[in-house]
């Protein structure tokens, strides 16, 4: 039986670079998987208020979710051995704020 998972889509457009041009624009778009519904994790980091914005809180969000689905699924690749033992710390901790 196939897990169910959120489907989502991101838009990711660069609006300036850090030396004031907006040329060349880039945009990304990616469509991915996730088993959290991230819009509710968003909504709960921000009432955490553990960063000075809310805008910080939705970062922090939207970055730990795609990073933890990749770490999930690829949890067996050498490249995340150390992590594999402090993540599920981490994440205990952060929950239990």
């Amino acid at each position: 039986m196939e897990k169910r998972s959120n489907k989502y889509h991101l838009t990711l457009k660069l609006s300036q670079y850090a030396n004031g041009e907006t040329e060349p624009a880039q945009e990304l778009e990616l469509d991915f998987d996730n088993h959290d519904e991230i819009f509710t994790i968003i909504e709960r980091m921000k009432n955490k208020n553990l960063f000075d914005t809310p805008e910080e809180a939705t970062q922090f969000a939207l970055g730990l979710k795609l990073f933890g689905e990749i770490k999930l699924k690829h949890r067996k690749n050498p490249l995340f051995d150390e992590l594999n033992e402090v993540f599920p710390v981490f994440m205990k901790k952060l929950k239990s704020l």
